[in-house]
């Protein structure tokens, strides 16, 4: 009898909008981590180094984060429905060039402006959502597109490498292609339009962020192929720290900037975002080199490979729900900060036991308990995040922390790569192991620090009414079933 309530409530506008939306953010929580295990073929097909490697995943997940509040401002200015339409058009058209890229740098180039596409089409899937469904049945339709999303993030592994085994890497691509061109016409006729009276957009900030970004991530790129001393690399650390530095003061002293830096004086604020921050460094440069090696040192394919990490990417599906129960019990801050530690542990627990000829068996534990403390923190964090800032800041506290996850993404590849390259490379097996192995204790250690950090959250903060999400994308991160409020 309930499910036949929900279904007369949820019908007409509200389900295309739940179809659309969520098929949509599918599309771009996927290709975060969708391309990880193709990486050893794309690297055989069109050659290139590791630092080629890197923004294959970079170009995606850069333009993704300095792009993304953004995105929802040129959506509130324009035209949501307009904008949605827009980004998905760019999106799909980018994923095609990248399925026909004839070598590395035209696929970089590609996944650059896919990143485009999804910071522009993802930050308004919740907004049109919410404006499409009752409110009495918002929590419903939310925690389906909450689970769309944790599904996309768990299988993209497991999607890559299946297609990329069976059919070609080419289709981790080609699959957004028919979606896309099919979403557009529907988003057309079936969403509503909408904007925001008085929104502004922020050129100046964006500007800043995304040079600054850019200069810090190509330096750490290519630090280890260039010199550290070498001009590329010290103008790009220079440069690129001096511009985060300019978009740090102009969120200080501009009217109406993309990121007020005023939240940040919140301590819990604080915390909760440069421990997320840090939580998608130590993951994401993780998975970007662990990917690589089930391949390349421990012998499987590339559907092996995905279907090997799903302890890890899988297993918030099943533990988030229980994770969301224990907070609202026991309070946010220690599920969170217990879900960090857990990571650290199991990156830790990775690095020492990882080498030439471990074994399976022996990687399922850290492995498993890696995917919970992955659960444990994305279940709780994004009503910790809403209740550090007062309602009015709930939209830009979201895009800030989306933003940082993706930024920390790229920092996490770059960062990491950059170590593995110092100690390591593709020689032979030993030698990939010997440069993972310093690079996951990296990870482990920024994810350490993430967990101390989120203490910094005060144990009861300030009650905030159950938020309405908005901009996200989840992506990224992976596999949570209600992080929706963050994600979007």
């Amino acid at each position: 009898m309930q499910a036949q309530g929900i279904d007369t409530k949820l019908r007409g506008p509200a389900v295309w909008a739940l179809v659309l939306t969520g098929v949509a953010s599918f599309m771009a929580a996927l290709d975060n981590l969708v391309v990880t295990t193709a990486l050893p073929a794309i690297r055989a097909d069109l050659g290139g180094g590791l630092e080629d490697l890197e923004w294959t995943v970079n170009a995606y997940t850069l333009t993704f984060a300095v792009l993304l509040m953004f995105g929802a401002a040129l959506g509130d200015r324009f035209g949501r429905r307009r904008l949605f339409i827009a980004g998905l058009a760019v999106f799909t058209g980018a994923s095609a060039a990248a399925a026909l890229s004839p070598g590395i740098d035209a696929l970089i180039a590609a996944r650059a402006v896919q990143g485009v596409g999804a910071a522009v089409m993802m930050p308004l899937t919740l907004t049109l959502l919410t404006a499409a469904v009752p409110a009495a049945r918002r929590g419903t339709a939310l925690g389906i597109y909450g689970a769309v999303t944790g599904l996309a993030v768990a299988s993209g592994p497991l999607i890559g490498g299946s297609l990329t085994e069976h059919i070609s890497w080419q289709w981790i691509f080609w699959l957004n292609v028919p979606i896309g061109l099919a979403l557009i016409p529907l988003a057309r006729l079936r969403l509503a339009e909408s904007t925001a009276p008085g929104a502004r957009l922020d050129l100046p900030g964006t500007l800043l962020i995304s040079g600054g970004l850019f200069g810090i991530v190509y330096a750490l790129v290519n630090a280890n192929s260039e010199g550290w001393t070498s001009a590329p690399v010290l103008t790009g650390l220079i440069a690129g720290t001096a511009l985060v530095a300019g978009f740090v003061h102009h969120g200080f002293t501009h009217a109406n900037p993309m990121l007020p830096m005023r939240l940040f004086r919140d301590r819990g604020f604080l915390g909760i975002n440069l421990a997320s921050l840090l939580m998608f460094l130590g993951m994401f440069g993780s998975i970007f080199l662990l990917s690589q090696f089930l391949q390349g040192v421990a012998g499987y394919s590339p559907t092996e490979a995905g279907l090997r990490m799903l302890p890890w990417t899988g297993m918030p599906m099943i533990v988030a729900p229980l994770a969301g129960i224990l907070s609202d019990r026991i309070g946010g801050r220690p599920v969170v900060a217990a879900g960090l530690a857990f990571q650290a542990l199991g990156l830790g627990w990775f690095a020492a036991i990882l080498s030439t000829d471990v074994s399976y068996a022996a990687q399922l534990p850290p492995l498993i308990l890696s995917g919970i403390g992955m659960a444990l923190y994305f279940a709780p964090a994004a009503n910790v995040l809403m209740s550090t800032v007062s309602p009015a800041d709930q939209g830009k506290a979201s895009g800030t922390n989306n933003a940082l996850r993706e930024v920390g993404g790229a920092l996490g590849v770059a960062v990491l790569a950059s170590v593995f390259s110092a100690q390591g490379g593709y020689e032979s097996p030993q030698a990939f192991t010997d440069g993972t192995v310093p690079a996951l204790w990296i990870g482990a250690g920024a994810v350490a620090l993430a967990a101390a950090l989120a203490l910094l959250v005060p144990r009861k903060a300030r009650s905030a009414p159950t938020p309405v999400p908005t901009p996200v994308p989840a992506t990224v991160e992976p596999g949570a079933t209600d992080k929706v409020p963050a994600v979007g």
